[in-house]
């Protein structure tokens, strides 16, 4: 019995990436894909699947409204519901767990972290996940939801994750006029000076580490000012690296990070702050 999985995200590029990897891992897998919540709803009224994996914070119909959706819709109820999200602070995965997920996936993430949510979703299911190796990606590890509430999971029984301590980074160079950035990619996160800002696309400077970025891979910017106040926090992927100074030991690099989302509130935060460079 092969897995029928529904794909929910704003961004096309998370979507595209996720299914890539699930073919990659689940041969055989049937895959449906919705940009929204409305229309994953269009989707689940005609369709039955095993799993949703949905983006939570989206335009028009969020993730926690097209949660309670599923809960109260008698054919899917005890579907399980996998929250893929930018956010993994203790209080929100909380509110998320009550809500009725039944795991969470942080972006940015590796393949191995996407097969390890949706196999323990399917083993429960009693679906055999026949999946090929993810090439041993490294990733960031996590705790259970019982760690973090202090009681047992949620009635569908999935474990939920949350961050390890934040690993050392890197001191970044000093801030600039334009605000610093946390960048995080699977695995490893790191300060990011900010050259350039806009709607599309973010260039900015970062310490070179043992881990090189790589190109086209996921990434989850936490933008702030220059006095540190929280401006928004954009989803994209790396589009360009190069090295800072032309000499092979370099210890700065260059980096465009184009944004995947379409959510106009982060939009709003964006422009504002742009405005007043």
């Amino acid at each position: 019995m092969s897995a029928r999985i529904l794909v929910v995200d704003d961004a096309s590029f998370i979507r595209d990436m996720v299914k890539k990897n699930l073919r990659a891992l689940l041969p055989g897998v049937t895959l449906f894909d919705a940009a929204d919540g409305q229309r994953a709803v269009a989707i689940l009224k005609k369709q039955s699947v095993d799993i949703i994996l949905s983006d939570w914070e989206m335009p028009g119909m969020s993730g926690e409204e097209l949660l309670h959706w599923v809960r109260g819709a008698d054919a899917h109820a005890k579907t399980p519901f996998v929250m893929v999200t930018s956010r993994g602070d203790r209080e929100f995965v909380v509110k998320a767990v009550q809500a009725g997920v039944s795991d969470y996936l942080v972006k940015p993430f590796t393949p191995d972290e996407l097969m390890t949510k949706v196999s323990k979703q399917l083993k429960r299911l009693g679906i055999d996940a026949v999946s090929r190796p993810a090439g041993g990606a490294q990733g960031v590890a996590f705790g259970s939801i019982e760690a973090l509430t202090g009681k047992p999971a949620a009635a569908s029984g999935a474990d939920a994750f949350a961050p390890k301590a934040k690993p050392a980074v890197a001191k970044a160079p000093a801030k600039s006029k334009k605000g610093m950035a946390q960048l995080r990619l699977a695995g490893q996160q790191m300060d990011c000076l900010i050259r350039e800002l806009s709607l599309q696309a973010l260039n900015g400077i970062v310490q070179r580490t043992d881990q090189l970025p790589v190109l086209f891979e996921s990434a989850v910017l936490d933008i702030t000012d220059v006095d540190g106040n929280a401006v928004a926090r954009v989803n994209g992927y790396i589009s360009s690296l190069q090295a800072a100074e032309a000499r092979m030991d370099t210890r700065l690099i260059k980096i465009t990070i184009r944004f995947v989302d379409h959510d106009p509130a982060k939009f709003e935060s964006l422009s504002k702050y742009i405005a007043k460079l």
